[in-house]
């Protein structure tokens, strides 16, 4: 009788142990997406079949496939540490009990990825879109179709708050109730979507010069950086060009706010993409509607986006991102309740376009059309945002478990 009990309550704790193997993997899988996934594939190759392969989905898909080569177990779970460790994704390690320093000590002894495999992967991180346009182009008559993508580097973002959104909302410049609606419907919108986005969001309303200056300052200094992925700010206000004013009407120049964030003064957030939208005007022109005839062509812009490969050092001003309401020297408009073009655009574009894995240029460039194609009421005045840069890899949010915030109860 005591034997049958001390059997039972061995199989209820193998049981539990490979209930919380699995668990594991399952949170792991929640943090990569479908780039991940390819690269995870591309690791694999030589350890599965490439008919398998072919099938895969999801990264689950990979870990049924290493476990029934054996490959992976709950008592042998390096394999998926050094995979992790290849693609990068250090913070997903502790998961699995390793650390990145314990990967690389054992490495030498229990690797299993090629050094081939791994040569060609570090590779494919170093190419930029132009020079994938290149190799494409010169393999044309040697390799199939399905074998001609390369893998394009984008900043790793897999914490469970990938960052902080700093939103700082001078109300009180409104002119009048309905204006200052406006205002608020802009932050409570923007709360929405990068809570949504798994950002940790922080609202400041009604800052003066001094308070954004000292505000900055605090932020900059924050020690939680170092745990999360980017950082964000958003200040809407009243603004001339090249600077936004405070709720004391003195102005701070935006090349100070973005200052506090470069690699010098918050090491913590080095590497790491911050991004400044700023719904301000900058200067009292107005933006006239230019009629295009149906028939007109539109010549192609070409690209400018680049990626840098990877060094021992970055330029100090590395990673940012910088979205205007406007161009320099125009105003911006807002809906007295709706909020503004640019700030409404932004969101709804985010949430349209996040989720289908579009990276936040392309999501950018959608804005400009969208602000671009509206018009006052008279059809006398319109808006063009402007987008400026320094990002050295695609940004790509993770696609949210929830639906966007315009689509919930």
């Amino acid at each position: 009788m005591e034997c049958d009990v001390s059997m039972e309550r061995d199989v209820s704790m193998e049981h539990d142990v490979n209930l919380r193997f699995r668990q594991q993997l399952l949170l792991i899988d929640e943090h990569l997406v479908a780039e991940d996934v390819a690269a995870l594939k591309f690791l694999c190759t030589d350890l599965l079949p490439f008919r398998k392969l072919e099938g895969v989905k999801s990264a689950v898909d990979i870990f049924q496939l290493l476990m029934a080569k054996e490959y992976l177990n709950e008592e042998n779970t390096f394999l998926l540490a050094e995979l992790l460790y290849r693609i990068k994704y250090h913070s997903l390690l502790k998961k699995l009990g390793y650390t990145k320093e314990k990967v690389q000590e054992c490495l030498h002894e229990k690797g299993r990825v090629s050094l081939y495999r791994q040569m060609l992967y570090d590779l494919s991180e170093n190419i930029t879109s132009e020079m994938l346009k290149d190799i494409i182009f010169l393999l044309q008559s040697h390799l199939p179709k399905r074998q001609m993508s390369l893998k394009i580097t984008r900043y790793k973002m897999d914490g469970p708050h990938r960052g902080f959104c700093l939103i700082i909302n001078n109300v009180k410049f409104g002119t009048s109730l309905q204006e200052r609606k406006g205002s608020c419907k802009d932050a409570e919108e923007l709360e929405r979507v990068f809570t949504w986005l798994g950002l940790d969001v922080r609202i400041y309303p009604d800052q003066t010069s001094w308070q954004i200056r000292e505000l900055l300052r605090t932020w900059q200094r924050l020690p939680d950086h170092k745990d999360r992925d980017c950082f964000i700010c958003c200040i809407l206000s009243h603004g001339e060009s090249g600077a936004i004013y405070g709720k004391d009407e003195e102005l701070v120049s935006i090349r100070t706010i973005m200052s506090h964030f470069t690699a010098k003064h918050c090491p913590q957030l080095a590497e790491k993409p911050k991004l400044f939208f700023i719904q301000a005007c900058q200067g009292k022109a107005i933006q006239c509607p230019v009629y295009v005839e149906a028939d007109a062509r539109i010549p192609d812009l070409p690209s400018v986006q680049q990626s840098v490969s990877p060094s021992e050092s970055i330029p100090e001003e590395a990673d940012f991102l910088l979205g205007m309401a406007t161009i320099d020297g125009y105003v911006s408009f807002r809906h007295v309740q709706q909020g503004t073009w640019y700030i409404q655009a932004l969101c709804s574009k985010l949430q349209l376009l996040v989720p289908r894995g579009e990276d936040i240029l392309s999501i950018l460039t959608e804005v400009n059309e969208d602000v671009g194609s509206r018009v006052d009421r008279w059809g006398t005045k319109k808006q063009m945002p402007q987008p400026a840069y320094t990002l050295r890899r695609k940004l790509i949010f993770p696609i949210p478990r929830h639906p966007p915030p315009s689509h919930q109860h």
